[in-house]
């Protein structure tokens, strides 16, 4: 607060006041305007950008001043009819006039808000030619107008806070096409092979008359117990071989079987997913293709709950379009399966192991353009040689005593993701797979046997597919 005793004093400091006024209004920072009082009443509020200054000229002279908030604005006199007010602090208080005898000669509103006209200015050199409109609200910022990106959206509202922090209010809003379509093709191949060749050799019968017993075999036939229908030519029990031969024959009382046994198979598998997902910047979204697995799990004190695992082909992405044509993807895909030799069983209930191949990245490509973020590509071997002591290092006939596996299993996994630009468009030109399929009547049904109906829409989009020409290989039509 800041007091005029008499006027004699005030003639006396009047001078030192005045100096200091002229060098605070020398300063870039606190250029002064002027706001004149007269009739009592102030012609308009009080406008004081923040670490700027505002000359107040009263037509009658003034004894005292006051502030409300002397932390929002400082108040200094110049002459007994001049006020100088220095904005502090965005805010609003009161400035009080009093004449002689403590006699109110106005109330002056003051508004201390953030300088935009610096903050005008540095924008427009930061972001030339965006239309961006500033405006102040109470004691903050507020921005409005289209923008042609997000990233001059980012920047023009990181700049306003450096002005007035945690006031800064966001209207704008973006120009341009700002939703995204993620076109993801999954593509896995599976490979397996396997080998295996054994031996099997078996003896049983008397020898010396009936004094002595012999019972002994390998492999398959270690208990001897097919013996009795080697000389028929069957085998001694069920083989998951492709190939098995049994040879048999008598040597006095003794019973000789000879068990030849060769397994090859090959196995190739191939999936193939590709699922196309919109979504608009800055927001996420997410795919599956497949399904969810019940898991038991155990709770306090015994109870069992199922939770839902999900499996299959699935995507989670969140794209954002920087600028132009430049879009930044966060994305993350799996393939995952049940791997029921991996399980385990326990309190009755039996439960399956997930095979999962899983990527998670963070890219950046313009429309239309691609990227193959995962080459995942897995090569498993196993080789197996058995063999009895001793006797399978016998050569040549030591094969008779060995047995040998082979397996090899290999994987190859590649995601290819390909972002685009997108509007929306006319429901009615687009096309549905089961738009060319009409049920049949009842004598088309029953009489000729047909499963549809040779009618097809004529109009709209269901037309247009109806009457394009599907003699290639197309999805949807089965011949």
């Amino acid at each position: 607060m800041t007091k005029a005793g008499n006027m004699s004093i005030r003639r006396s400091i009047k001078a030192g006041l005045t100096g200091l006024a002229l060098a605070l209004a020398a300063a870039p920072a606190a250029q002064a305007e002027a706001l004149r009082v007269t009739g009592g009443s102030p012609s308009s509020a009080l406008q004081v950008p923040m670490n700027r200054a505002v000359v107040v000229e009263s037509d009658v002279p003034f004894a005292e001043l006051s502030i409300a908030n002397p932390g929002i604005a400082d108040i200094s006199s110049l002459t007994d009819r001049s006020i100088y007010v220095l904005g502090k602090a965005p805010g609003r208080t009161t400035l009080t006039v009093l004449g002689t005898n403590g006699r109110l000669i106005t109330n002056v509103e003051v508004h201390v808000t953030p300088d935009i006209a610096e903050f005008k200015e540095r924008l427009g050199q930061i972001l030339p030619g965006e239309p961006i409109e500033v405006r102040t609200a109470n004691d903050g910022i507020v921005l409005s107008g289209t923008v042609s990106s997000i990233s001059k959206l980012d920047r023009a509202l990181e700049l306003a806070q450096r002005y007035a922090p945690e006031r800064v209010s966001n209207l704008m809003s973006v120009g341009g096409t700002q939703q995204v379509m993620l076109k993801v093709r999954f593509a896995e191949m599976q490979r397996s092979v396997s080998k295996s060749l054994s031996a099997s050799l078996g003896a049983r019968g008397t020898v010396l008359g009936d004094d002595l017993g012999l019972s002994v075999g390998t492999n398959r036939l270690s208990n001897a117990g097919g013996l009795g229908s080697a000389l028929t030519g069957s085998l001694p029990s069920a083989t998951s071989a492709n190939a098995a031969t049994l040879f048999g024959f008598n040597a006095g009382g003794v019973e000789v079987g000879l068990l030849l046994e060769a397994l090859e198979s090959r196995g190739v598998v191939r999936t193939l997913a590709e699922p196309n997902l919109t979504a608009l910047s800055g927001q996420e979204a997410s795919f599956l293709a497949g399904g969810e697995y019940p898991v038991p799990v155990s709770q306090e004190g015994g109870a069992i709950t199922v939770e839902f695992k999900p499996f299959g082909v699935e995507l989670d992405f969140v794209p954002r379009v920087v600028e132009g044509d430049l879009i930044n993807l966060e994305l993350k895909a799996a393939v995952s399966s049940l791997d029921s030799a991996n399980g385990f069983t326990a309190n009755g209930f039996t439960v399956d192991a997930f095979r999962r191949r899983e990527t998670s990245t963070t890219v950046e490509m313009r429309d239309g353009e691609s990227f193959a973020i995962a080459g995942l590509l897995s090569d498993d071997f196993r080789d197996l040689n058995g063999q009895v002591p001793w006797l399978g290092d016998i050569p040549v006939l030591g094969a008779l005593f060995r047995s040998a596996e082979y397996e090899r299993m290999q994987t190859e996994l590649v995601i290819i993701i390909t972002p685009h630009l997108v509007t929306p468009t006319r429901g009615e030109v687009l096309a549905l797979p089961t738009d060319r399929v009409r049920l049949p009547t009842e004598r088309e049904l029953f009489l000729f046997g047909r499963v549809s109906a040779d009618r097809a829409p004529q109009t709209g989009g269901a037309g247009e597919v109806a009457r394009q020409d599907f003699g290639g290989s197309y999805g949807y039509v089965l011949d």
